[in-house]
């Protein structure tokens, strides 16, 4: 039944099927045919798939990204990260990665950060003369960021899906994330040096107080999260709530970009993008539940540790198979089909579901700026008008610089994991 469900899958995706629509038709084609599974049993399963408290924080954290974006904080942000890091040779290449950072924090979408944060970037280094291309590809190694940083949408989706802690998950990738952003600055710096673009400006302390105080409304939104979250008061979801509210009135009052009038149509616009997520996790229920029935998790396991028992050959063999699965799979889809499957097999390594449900959401969001399926490539082009290929070729080197930097991540999986065992002791 698993190879019958993956061929009439990418059979369907090949003739261009939507990919929600192509997981969910051959999960049901398979089970009403060869499972000997009643349709209503089916749509049950689909149901309960979707009646989980977690998952209401994917909208609410969505929501909360588009009322940043359209509601002038990405702006404050970008200031503060100029009057922050400005000063340093190559002075925007960091500011681009400082904003992604921060508005990752807030956001936690990799879209909504190449839309805002990455075409006000892209724009100011062209006009300082930096390279167009090196600002697209700065950039988008930048939102990916977005992907990795709490609260991230993945590692939500990730988390719930591998039953593990959300807070610990999403705490467990902060470590990492600002690590690559950190290697990202050093790359930028000497990179500027010997290339001899860019500029920086004068360091200048009464702007960066300045920039700070404006921006003080905007960096509350990721504490109030993450500080609820993590000291207990209130859960994931109840936090993503919250950070809606607080960017709605901020957005209205404080930096009176949006008026309330503006509410329902940003409210419309995000329930098409939350109904692509949530219907592709409606669709991967059943794929699931056929994989169960094959006893596809155990044959797979199986197989790989028959081929090896060696932690690191295992490890490193998963990355580049996820690298490709996200290059030609939407990452939430890969998410919720690979995990039921892969989880078993590093539990049997000796590997921590938590080290693996991180490893995961880094490793599958090459696939947002690798194509075909890179949406945040053709988010790039379509803000930029730079031809496809131009954005591409952009983000070859940081590509290259993020596989190293996970090659160090599965050689010390103790970065990832260390903090995470130090703040939760318990568990």
């Amino acid at each position: 039944m698993s190879v019958a469900l993956l061929l009439i899958f990418l059979g369907l995706m090949a003739l261009g099927v939507p990919i929600a629509i192509s997981l969910g038709a051959a999960s049901v084609i398979v089970l009403i045919t060869m499972g000997n599974m009643p349709l209503t049993m089916v749509v049950q399963l689909m149901y309960t798939s979707m009646n989980s408290f977690v998952m209401v924080a994917v909208p609410l954290f969505i929501l909360a990204g588009s009322l940043m974006d359209e509601g002038g904080i990405a702006d404050k942000i970008y200031d503060l990260a100029e009057a922050c890091v400005g000063w340093i040779y190559g002075g925007l290449g960091h500011v681009a990665i400082l904003c992604n950072i921060i508005f990752g924090a807030m956001s936690g979408s990799s879209v909504a950060a190449v839309a805002s944060i990455g075409k006000m970037s892209i724009n100011a280094m062209a006009k300082k003369g930096y390279p167009k291309e090196y600002g697209v590809g700065i950039n988008l190694a930048g939102c990916m960021l977005a992907s990795v940083i709490p609260p991230s949408i993945l590692m939500i989706v990730a988390a719930s899906t591998a039953s593990v802690s959300i807070g610990q998950a999403l705490m467990a990738g902060m470590v990492p994330g600002v690590l690559i952003g950190v290697i990202y600055m050093v790359y930028n710096y000497v990179h500027c040096k010997v290339t001899g673009i860019g500029e920086k400006s004068p360091f200048q302390p009464k702007r960066l107080g300045k920039a700070f105080v404006s921006a003080v409304p905007a960096l509350m939104v990721p504490v109030i999260m993450l500080v609820g979250m993590y000291s207990g008061i209130y859960t994931p979801t109840e936090g993503a709530g919250i950070a809606v509210a607080y960017a709605m009135l901020v957005s209205i009052y404080v930096y009176k970009r949006l008026k309330w009038s503006d509410i329902p149509r940003i409210i419309a616009k995000n329930a098409r993008q939350t109904g692509t997520i949530l219907f592709i996790a409606i669709a991967a229920k059943p794929a699931g539940q056929i994989f169960e029935l094959d006893g596809l998790p155990t044959k797979l396991a199986h197989f790989i540790l028959g081929i090896s028992d060696n932690q690191l050959v295992i490890m490193f063999a998963l990355f580049v198979f996820l690298i490709i699965v996200g290059m030609f799979m939407d990452a939430t889809a890969a998410i919720y089909i690979l995990v039921p499957i892969l989880l078993p097999v590093v539990k049997q390594l000796g590997v921590s579901p938590l080290f693996f449900v991180v490893f995961l959401v880094i490793t599958l969001s090459f696939g947002l700026i690798t194509p075909p399926v890179g949406v945040c490539l053709y988010a790039a082009e379509n803000v930029t008008g730079l031809p496809l290929e131009k954005v591409i070729k952009s983000v070859v080197p940081w590509l290259f610089l993020t596989v190293g930097i996970i090659c160090i991540f599965i050689l010390l999986p103790q970065i990832i994991t260390g903090p995470i065992a130090l703040m939760f002791p318990n568990g």
